[in-house]
């Protein structure tokens, strides 16, 4: 564990104490050496995944995109690796009562020019119908394909809220991965970059120092106290606070064209599977 300098001078409450420059680079590199670590044991883990096993399934099984009924295989778009994600739907639901969680991973994969760079292709699956989901993606101004896998069982279908990735050789097709729990953060790299900051995410099961401040919602420009939720940053109301009530939104909405102020999330029940 990183320690605190004895020589630091007294830091402003909940703030992390101030030192020399010397001091500081001291702590650091004792940090590093925990990162590295980390970073080691993440590349022995990616080494073991990509050797695990593999399902093969029917690619010619047909979902509903933009251009209508299209088999399995169409979203490799001639490439042997595809990676999908796969956002949860609520039928019948505005556009503001659409995921929350699933809309911070399929915002922030808003464009694969990296991934087919290195021969890999990416889509967002959804169990929707497709007319619902067609007028949810124009909302959102997304430009990588979406399809409707309505009734389709897994690994196509079935099971949402993961990042999932496939191979393909000739018309085989087959399931190589899947995330599960937290594992969809990789897609996310807002929860990277929180996680250098000295306040962190501002979730509740967060350790911090004694005396830290839980961030949570925004304010006039600057974080406001009252964070603690988990995931607090997944929705918030038209002033930028952060809450889970009626007049919400998933946060990235508000950058939208004519998202204007909600009474109702418009949903009910479990997300359709």
């Amino acid at each position: 564990m990183t320690t605190t300098p004895q020589d630091s001078t007294p830091a402003q409450p909940g703030r992390p104490p101030v030192v020399d420059l010397a001091t500081w680079q001291a702590a650091r590199d004792e940090l590093l050496v925990r990162e590295k670590a980390h970073t080691r044991e993440g590349d022995a883990i990616a080494a073991a995944r990509r050797r695990l096993p593999m399902v093969e399934f029917d690619g010619k099984v047909e979902v509903v995109g933009a251009d209508g009924p299209v088999p399995f295989l169409n979203l490799f778009q001639g490439r042997d690796e595809l990676v999908v994600y796969k956002h949860m739907w609520y039928d019948g639901a505005p556009h503001q009562g659409q995921c929350e969680g699933c809309t911070t991973t399929a915002w922030h994969l808003g464009d694969s020019v990296y991934l087919n760079a290195r021969g890999v292709s990416y889509a967002v699956v959804t169990t929707g119908r497709w007319d619902e989901v067609a007028a949810f993606v124009e909302f959102m101004g997304y430009t990588e394909p979406w399809y409707s896998v309505r009734d389709l069982p897994a690994p196509v279908g079935e099971d949402m809220g993961h990042l999932t990735t496939y191979l393909r050789d000739g018309d085989r097709t087959f399931l190589t991965y899947s995330t599960t729990g937290r594992g969809n953060e990789v897609a996310n790299p807002s929860l990277a970059l929180l996680d250098m900051t000295p306040y962190g995410r501002g979730e509740a099961w967060e350790d911090n120092p004694e005396g830290r401040p839980v961030l949570g919602s925004v304010r006039d420009g600057h974080p406001a106290e009252g964070g603690g939720q988990a995931c607090w940053y997944w929705r918030s109301d038209a002033d930028g606070v952060a809450t889970w009530g009626p007049t919400s939104r998933p946060t990235a909405q508000w950058t939208r064209p004519g998202a204007a102020p909600v009474e109702t999330l418009g949903r009910q029940g479990d997300p359709h599977r």
